[in-house]
């Protein structure tokens, strides 16, 4: 289990508090703008209708008022050019006649009687034909090769004809359209320096609390001593890390009570267990025959069991507490592996045990080198405990990168099925075993405390499989080590 933490790339949480209020703030501002929007297009058709509806009385009224004879057309066409011309800020076409207001008069029937605007009039009349609409009410009306439609508004007139005046809405678009580009360019800008200030103060104060994290998980695999970094600001984090502080000065006078109280408890149980065996073994020493002899030395095994017992279950108690005193120091697995092969070696091959060791070459890691001492100890004792004569232990010592991989496997009966789930549990062992079930817990606290793993399983074929993975030392680690599926790989075998 590696406690390393990894550092943020991208969607970190500063990126998602930005991104999503950001966001946030993108759709209100959007929300607002669309009703705003609506807001001045309304407006800007409600006056351009009232115009409408104002200028075409004043037309319906001159004629009315004017005697239809030869300058009825020209008095009328006059007073519309006016019309036209009150309106200000139109654009014009290249050539300088206004099209955006356009005047017409029907006769009876219907047919074009007087134009006023750019053009003949003919399309204009048709789209009016066609709309069969009187826009007694202002309309839309769209007239052929015209892109831009006209707002519209007609009145009857006495004689029978009708007026029509139109206004084209191409001004009208032109400043809402203006408005949308303006708030777009705005909105972009507010927006990105939205999201820049609120990136900037929420990572400045994430990264506080990154710095926090990355201090506490440090604390307890060095060492208790460190506290987390502090801010001089009155806010949340500044109270998240005194809190902290506070809980590990609380959990450092936690652990300095257990390692005292299990210092006496060991000295209070080994001090007695140390006298009964040595008065065993003056007794053993005045024995005489075999009969006084047998005893004696059954019962110094038994002590032995006991203080191994006690040791373990010490040991074991401040592992799952992680307050293992660590003394960690450069470890060299290769030649460990090959120092202890050599001391049970003897021992396996009493037993009727072959023994194959395969190594890649030096493999070095950081930790506490009587605590792995110790691990792969119970795993050699494990093999001994529960292995038939004729079995062969296999051993392989791989590494990469990162980790370095202890593999060791047996040919034996492997591991019961029942036990697998709490294989590595305190006090869980098979029916056939001798010993406490305190040695592959062991092993799991000693890794863990290591930022290593441990896992088991049965192979394929026959045996079961232990694998411990450890971290690599990468300032200390060797230069050159060789591949762990090369040719060159060094195999070290003993036999019974």
């Amino acid at each position: 289990m590696s406690s390393k933490i990894s550092n943020p790339v991208v969607w970190s949480a500063a990126w998602r508090i930005s991104f999503w209020g950001t966001v946030a703030f993108a759709l209100g501002a959007m929300v607002v703008f669309i009703l705003l929007h609506r807001f001045f297009a309304d407006d800007i058709q409600r006056r351009n209708d009232a115009w409408l509806a104002g200028e075409v009385e004043v037309l319906g009224d001159v004629a009315e008022r004017t005697p239809k004879d030869a300058l009825y057309g020209r008095i009328l066409g006059e007073v519309a050019e006016l019309v036209r011309k009150e309106i200000p800020n139109r654009l014009r076409r290249e050539g300088g006649s206004n099209d955006s207001v356009f005047f017409l008069q029907t006769d009876e029937i219907g047919s074009l009687k007087l134009w006023v605007g750019a053009g003949t009039g003919n399309h204009t009349l048709a789209a009016i034909q066609k709309s069969e609409g009187l826009f007694d009410l202002p309309s839309d009306l769209q007239v052929s090769g015209v892109a831009i439609p006209f707002r519209v508004v007609s009145i009857p007139v006495e004689d029978g004809s009708r007026i029509y005046l139109g206004i084209s809405e191409r001004d009208e678009l032109r400043v809402l359209n203006n408005l949308r580009l303006r708030f777009l360019f705005l909105w972009l800008l507010i927006v990105l320096l939205g999201f820049a200030m609120v990136f900037g103060t929420t990572r400045g104060m994430l990264g506080n609390v990154q710095k926090i994290t990355q201090s506490a998980a440090r604390i307890g695999r060095s060492d208790l001593n460190t506290r987390v970094p502090t801010t001089q600001h009155n806010d949340e984090v500044a109270h998240l890390a005194l809190t902290l502080n506070r809980m590990l000065d609380r959990i450092e006078n936690s652990m300095h009570q257990l390692h005292t109280i299990t210092d006496s408890l060991a000295h209070d149980l080994r001090s007695p267990l140390t006298a009964i065996r040595g008065k065993l073994e003056v007794l053993l020493s005045a024995a005489r025959n075999s009969e006084q002899i047998e005893p004696i030395v059954s019962v110094i095994e038994e002590v032995d069991r006991l203080t191994d017992f006690l040791n373990q279950s010490l040991d074991l108690s401040e592992a799952k507490a992680d307050a293992l005193r660590l003394t960690r120091s450069e470890i060299d697995l290769d030649a460990l592996l090959r120092s202890m092969i050599d001391v049970y070696g003897p021992t396996m091959a009493d037993n009727g045990l072959q023994v194959s060791f395969h190594s890649a070459g030096a493999v070095k890691v950081e930790g506490d080198a009587a605590l792995i001492h110790r691990m792969i100890g119970n795993l050699l004792d494990n093999e001994i405990r529960h292995l038939h004569i004729g079995c062969v232990v296999t051993i392989r010592l791989q590494a990469d990168d990162e980790t370095a991989s202890l593999n060791v496997e047996d040919d034996g009966p492997g591991i019961a099925p029942e036990l697998m789930p709490h294989l590595f549990e305190s006090r869980v062992k098979g029916t056939q075993s001798k010993g406490h079930g305190l040695g592959l817990a062991f092993v799991d606290a000693v890794a863990r405390a290591h930022s290593g793993t441990v896992a088991a399983s049965n192979r394929e074929d026959r045996g079961a499989r232990i694998t411990v993975t450890l971290p690599i030392a990468h300032n200390l680690r060797s230069k050159g080590i060789p591949d762990i599926e090369a040719d060159s790989q060094r195999a070290h075998s003993l036999s019974c």
